[in-house]
């Protein structure tokens, strides 16, 4: 209460295109975000100090940091702060580098000079997003229904998926890219991080799917404790690995 400014930033995650075609036999396949470091903790530690900076620039002011976390609607907030508009698949799209970012948010009581909103929706007539989810969970243009959504099955589900869920769900075993990957402004402008905080780490982009089904719960805090995996849990993890 009492927030005055937010502080919004949109740090680049994009790691490569997407490959043609499906992956090889055995291979699953894991959202690119998911790739490196848990980035809760990699951006919570930057947005710290930036909100420190903003307790040093207005004295006496108080400070308060998101990532995606908390009752805070970031997407909203980027696009009042002018960083991109939402897009019919609901992701921040810049025109600069596309959907494959990251919303840090800092809150403060700090009266700050705001910039303006981007006004434009550049998505235009196109419904690629639409067309190409593979489950077909958008009801309409910024619109969708979670229960649907890869993304929410192989994350946020609890419990063992119904046969339907098992086909929806297809060679993914953390989270969903496809609605960003035929996005025409990732497509013609997303750039490979060089951030080396966000940098790929194997083990989690191309995970030995078979070694869910025999490791227990400390080898799996040793390998993917400072990760994404750690909210689907080992359980979420190793039913994902089961879909065939």
């Amino acid at each position: 209460t009492g927030a005055k400014s937010a502080v919004v930033t949109l740090p680049n995650y994009f790691h490569r295109a997407a490959d043609p075609g499906a992956p090889p036999r055995g291979q699953k396949r894991v959202a690119q975000y998911a790739w490196s470091s848990d980035y809760h903790d990699v951006l919570g530690d930057r947005l710290e100090k930036l909100a420190a900076a903003v307790r040093e620039t207005v004295p006496g002011s108080q400070t308060r940091c998101y990532v995606d976390a908390g009752p805070v609607p970031e997407r909203e907030l980027a696009q009042l702060a002018g960083l991109g508009w939402i897009g019919k698949n609901m992701m921040l799209i810049n025109p600069e580098i596309g959907s494959f970012t990251f919303i840090g948010v800092v809150l403060t009581d700090a009266a700050l000079e705001p910039d303006g909103p981007f006004d434009a929706d550049r998505c235009g007539s196109c419904t690629r997003c639409l067309d190409a989810c593979p489950t077909d969970a958008f009801v309409g243009p910024r619109n969708l229904d979670a229960r649907a959504c890869i993304s929410y099955l192989t994350i946020e589900h609890r419990g063992d998926f119904t046969q339907q869920q098992r086909e929806q769900v297809g060679d993914w075993v953390f989270g969903c890219d496809v609605c960003q990957d035929v996005c025409p402004w990732n497509v013609s402008f997303a750039r490979a991080t060089t951030d080396p905080g966000l940098a790929p780490r194997t083990e989690v982009a191309f995970p030995d799917v078979e070694s869910f089904t025999s490791m227990d719960e400390p080898d799996f805090a040793r390998r993917y404790g400072t990760t994404p995996f750690t909210r689907p849990g080992l359980n979420g993890m190793r039913r994902n690995a089961l879909v065939d």
